[in-house]
């Protein structure tokens, strides 16, 4: 490590979740100064959500991490949380803002409900290097290697020489570390969902609605990424058991559409 780092980490599992408080708590014995701020409860799929129709209450919250950690409560989504450590609780910027240990994958479509990528977005809003770790699991817990990686990655990463502060969503396959067969930079999959309605019933013979649903995972082409082919989706990679680091971005203009569009401008007209 060249030196300490001040990090902010939320997450969207909520404060009392074992893997932010092993990551936590890993970082903060590696040395780094850490600044936990997370949803008060299990905020999970909020996407970027944000809080402007009530207001949002914080505090203070001991006897959880490490004893070097700062750590808050918000009532608000995984996003409020980092814009209010932030404003409200760092005094000083942070060299990073990561998020998680989530408990489930985030691969391929899913990023786009997931509020533990939401938080690190957050961050890379404002201009910070951000990092979402996910546990490509939702029935273990064995956080610890996921942390491990953690450590290792942010000693090894440079964040100063990024072109522009980075966005990385990094899942950790659920093996043990010697079963793990690499790191791999990664391109956004795609992850579909068979949906349907569950109609149920209360106590009190009132119907209510459950979404539920069946997961198909397909491979895109390499031709509609414009990148070679031998990078391999984040999909594939972690079925393979590597930990995959998906660089992501916010700016969400389709290129190819963008391009045909103004190549029809003249086509175009409102009489």
């Amino acid at each position: 490590m060249l030196k300490p780092l001040n990090i902010l980490i939320s997450n969207d599992d909520g404060i009392f979740a074992l893997g932010v408080r092993t990551l936590a708590d890993t970082l903060a014995k590696a040395g780094h100064k850490i600044t936990v701020v997370c949803p008060d409860r299990e905020r999970s799929a909020t996407g970027h959500g944000l809080t402007l129709h009530q207001p949002i209450r914080a505090e203070p919250v001991n006897s959880i991490f490490y004893n070097s950690v700062t750590a808050w409560s918000c009532s608000g989504t995984p996003a409020d949380c980092v814009k209010f450590a932030l404003s409200a609780v760092l005094d000083t910027r942070p060299d990073l803002v990561l998020s998680g240990i989530n408990h489930g994958p985030n691969l391929g479509t899913d990023v786009l409900y997931s509020g533990t990528v939401s938080a690190a977005m957050e961050g890379t809003l404002e201009g910070i290097p951000s990092i979402a770790f996910s546990l490509a699991s939702f029935t273990c817990s064995e956080f610890q290697v996921a942390a491990k990686f953690a450590v290792k990655l942010i000693n090894q990463l440079d964040i100063d020489e990024f072109p522009q502060a980075p966005l990385l969503s990094v899942n950790i396959p659920p093996v043990s570390e010697s079963e793990i067969a690499g790191v791999l930079v990664t391109r956004q999959g795609l992850r579909r969902y068979i949906e349907k309605f569950e109609k149920r019933y209360d106590p009190r013979g009132k119907s209510y609605y459950w979404l539920v649903g069946e997961i198909i995972e397909d491979i895109p082409q390499p031709e509609d990424y414009h990148l070679p082919p031998h990078i391999l989706t984040d999909v594939q990679a972690i079925r393979d058991r590597y930990i995959t680091i998906t660089p992501l971005q916010y700016n969400l203009t389709d290129a190819t559409t963008a391009r045909y569009l103004y190549s029809q401008e003249k086509c175009l007209s409102i009489d």
